[in-house]
């Protein structure tokens, strides 16, 4: 049996679940599966906690607690994912983001392109990584600040044009970089640095949830008022969707 430690995990409200199985496909990690018409989660350790699933139940039946539970255990997980035989096309990691995949895309030659022109770079601060920023750095005092999951920046090609023209840059991972340790430091953000807007930007890959989970999270813990926006980029390097709230 894994080691107990206190941290972050779903729990699931069965009088509210009514087993859609929507929540199933969601979790990268294949922690929850649907027994007698109600999501389970089959095993603790192989809870991440970050939340991936919460968005996509459409009864508000799950939610994040923080118990003492069994640890996050990458590898089992991935064991068990393999086990259920829903891994055959990914990588070790078991998330669909890592999924190789190639576009059919054309070759442009400089000549035929707008981009021929250097364009210039719109960042005004450094540094941009969430892990880095001080929540007092000076750039961030009432600002427009963009939230970006730190691969958009790659797929979406006009990304400094379209986002960044008189905004704030901060760059995280939901996946791979502390989730809790943003969570906090995004809290303090917002507490002390008057942000006017909040833009969080992320891929269409199932972790990439995460970030707008921490979002939310840390405007309720911060307790201000802002306007956020949520904007969804495409592999192939579309907008899939954007909202207001």
């Amino acid at each position: 049996m894994s080691a107990k430690v206190t941290r972050k995990i779903i729990k699931i409200d069965e009088a509210k679940c009514d087993g859609c199985g929507l929540c199933v496909p969601a979790c990268v990690e294949g922690a929850l599966q649907i027994i007698d018409g109600k999501a389970k989660l089959v095993k603790e350790s192989y809870c991440d906690g970050l939340g991936v699933c919460l968005g996509e139940c459409p009864q508000d039946a799950i939610t994040i607690e923080e118990r003492e539970v069994e640890q996050f255990d990458e590898k089992a997980a991935v064991k068990h994912k393999e086990a259920k035989g829903d891994n055959k096309d990914c990588s070790p990691c078991a998330c669909p983001s890592t999924m190789v995949k190639q576009s059919d895309k054309q070759d442009i030659s400089p000549s035929d392109s707008a981009s021929s022109q250097s364009m210039n770079s719109m960042l005004t601060h450094w540094p941009v990584q969430l892990t880095l920023v001080p929540p007092n750095a000076g750039f961030l005092k009432g600002s427009d600040l963009i939230l970006a999951a730190d691969c958009v920046s790659f797929a979406y090609a006009n990304f400094h044009a379209d986002f960044l023209n008189n905004h704030t840059l901060l760059i995280a991972c939901p996946k791979l970089d502390n989730f809790e340790s943003h969570q906090s430091k995004l809290n303090d953000i917002l507490r002390i640095s008057d942000i006017k807007s909040l833009t969080v930007i992320t891929m269409e890959v199932p972790c990439c949830n995460g970030l707008m989970y921490m979002t939310k999270q840390a405007i309720a813990a911060s307790g201000v008022n802002i306007k956020l926006k949520s904007i969804v980029i495409g592999i192939n390097g579309e907008i899939k969707s954007s909202s207001s709230s």
